[in-house]
C-alpha cells in the first residue's frame, strides 16, 4: 500500500532518459507523461504511470493534482550558502558608478563578507544557512551545491564546510559541499603561498569528509591558468571531483581548463572562447550558467547558452547565492532569465535545472528526474504545464514541495 499518490497531474515530467547527461539537441526534448499519477511508500517512489492506469492501487492518501504540473524537485548546482552579514550597503556605491576595486579598497566587496564570515560563530552561521536553505527549498530547490570560499584561511574554510556537513546530516536535503578556499587572493598575499596553505588541507578535507568537489576563480587577477591547472591537478590526486569559476569576466582559458582536466563543471562562462564553447559538444563537463549574476551586476553579456547547445554541449542552471553578485534564492527567477536572456527554450530550461544540474554536482544517481526507486523529491506547481513556469515571472509557483516523500512546502512557504 502506497503512502501517498498524486493522481491528475496535467503533465508529470520524469525527466527519465536512459542517460546522466542530456546534451544538444536532445536538450529540447523533454519526458512527460499526461494526466499522470505518481506514488511513493517511505519516500521512495513506487509507481509511475497515468492516473487511469492507477485507479486500483491502494493507497493511504491520494492528492487530486487537478490538472497541474508535477515535476522532480529543482537542483541548484552552484550557491555559496554559507557566510556572514550581507552587502546591502554597498548598494549606493554602485549606483554612483565607485568601481569594484575601489569598494575593495574601502574594505568592501568580498573582503566584507571574508571578514564577516570569520567573525560569525559556527552556531549563527548554521541558523543563517538554514534561513536560506529554507527558502531555496520554498522555490523549488530539493538538492543542491554549497562552497565555501569566505574564509581564505583554514579555520574560517573549515568553519564554512562544517556547518555544511552539519546540514547534512541535519536537513532531509542531499547537498554537495565544495573546498573554495581558493576564491580570492587575500590582500598583501602571494598567491603561491596561499594556494600552497590551501592545498595543505586536502587531506584534512579527506579525512573529515568534508567535500566532494575543489573549485578555483581562475580570472584575471585572481588565479592565472597555470595556478589553476597545478591546484585542481592536486585536488585531482588527492581523489576531488573538480570544478572552475572560468571564464567570467575576461577570456582567460578557464573553460578550456575545465574541459581538459575532465571538471564536473565550468561555471559562469560569459567570456568563454568560440573554441571552449565548441569544446563541449565533446565534452561530459557541464556548462552552468549564471545569469543572475550577469542582471544583478547590470551587465550587457550573458554566458552563451544558445551555442554551447547547438555545438552539443550540456548545460545547467544556477543561481549562484550569494551576498555580494547574486543574492537571490530564487532559482525561477533564473529560469526566467534563461528563457529571456539566454534565449533558451522552455524544454532546455528545464533539463537544466534537474538532469544536468544534478550531473554536474555528481547526484545524477538521486536527483533532477523521477524513477521507482528514487527519493520522492516531487514538486505540485500551480501551473497548467511546463512552459508557464518561465514565462510568468516574479512569482512562486510552487503549489506544494514533497522531500523524500513529506510536504517541505506549501503554497510557496516553507513548513517548519
Amino acid at each position: 500500500m502506497l503512502d501517498t499518490l498524486l493522481i491528475n497531474c496535467g503533465q508529470l515530467l520524469t525527466m527519465d532518459y536512459a542517460t546522466d547527461l542530456v546534451k544538444g539537441e536532445q536538450m529540447n526534448e523533454l519526458p512527460f507523461i499526461e494526466n499522470g499519477a505518481i506514488g511513493w511508500k517511505n519516500g521512495v517512489i513506487q509507481y509511475i504511470g497515468t492516473t487511469e492506469e492507477a485507479e486500483t492501487i491502494e493507497r493511504l492518501n491520494t492528492i487530486d493534482c487537478e490538472g497541474k504540473l508535477v515535476t522532480p524537485g529543482l537542483v541548484d548546482p552552484h550557491t555559496h550558502l554559507v557566510f556572514g552579514g550581507s552587502r546591502e550597503h554597498e548598494i549606493a556605491m554602485k549606483q554612483q558608478g565607485v568601481p569594484y576595486l575601489e569598494i575593495l579598497k574601502q574594505g568592501g566587496g568580498i573582503h566584507s563578507t571574508v571578514q564577516a564570515t570569520r567573525d560569525t560563530t559556527f552556531e549563527d552561521l548554521l541558523n543563517k544557512a538554514n534561513f536560506h536553505l529554507n527558502r531555496l527549498i520554498s522555490y523549488g530547490v530539493t538538492a543542491l551545491e554549497a562552497k565555501s570560499g569566505y574564509g581564505l584561511e583554514k579555520e574560517t574554510e573549515l568553519k564554512q564546510l562544517r556547518v555544511v556537513k552539519e546540514l547534512q546530516s541535519s536537513r532531509n536535503v542531499p547537498i554537495a559541499s565544495t573546498f573554495l578556499g581558493a576564491h580570492a587572493v587575500p590582500r598583501n598575499t602571494n598567491p603561491d603561498v596561499f594556494l600552497s596553505e590551501m592545498e595543505s588541507m586536502f587531506a584534512m578535507l579527506k579525512e573529515e569528509d568534508l567535500a566532494s568537489f575543489v573549485d578555483i576563480f581562475c580570472e584575471e587577477g585572481v588565479f592565472t591558468i597555470e595556478q589553476s591547472r597545478s591546484y585542481l591537478t592536486k585536488a585531482k590526486e588527492a581523489g576531488f571531483s573538480v570544478k572552475i569559476h572560468a571564464d567570467e569576466i575576461v577570456s582567460l582559458g578557464g573553460t578550456e581548463l575545465a574541459i581538459e582536466l575532465e571538471a564536473a563543471s565550468a561555471d559562469h562562462l560569459i567570456a568563454a572562447s568560440d573554441q571552449a564553447v565548441e569544446w563541449f559538444g565533446r565534452s561530459e563537463t557541464v556548462a552552468v550558467l549564471l545569469p543572475g549574476t550577469t542582471f544583478y551586476l547590470n551587465k550587457e553579456s550573458y554566458a552563451k547558452a544558445r551555442d554551447i547547445i547547438n555545438y552539443g554541449g550540456a548545460v545547467a542552471l544556477a543561481t549562484d547565492f550569494n551576498p555580494g553578485s547574486s543574492p537571490t534564492e530564487n532559482i525561477q527567477f533564473i529560469m526566467n532569465l534563461a528563457m529571456l536572456k539566454l534565449k533558451m527554450t522552455c524544454e532546455e530550461i528545464w533539463n537544466a535545472v534537474t538532469v544536468n544540474a544534478a550531473k554536474a554536482i555528481g547526484m545524477e544517481g538521486i536527483a533532477g528526474r523521477l524513477q521507482v526507486g528514487r527519493r520522492a523529491d516531487v514538486i505540485i506547481w500551480n501551473a497548467p504545464n511546463y512552459q508557464y513556469v518561465p514565462y510568468h515571472y516574479g512569482v512562486n509557483h510552487t503549489n506544494t514541495v514533497f522531500i523524500n516523500g513529506k510536504e517541505a512546502a506549501k503554497g510557496g512557504a516553507y513548513l517548519e
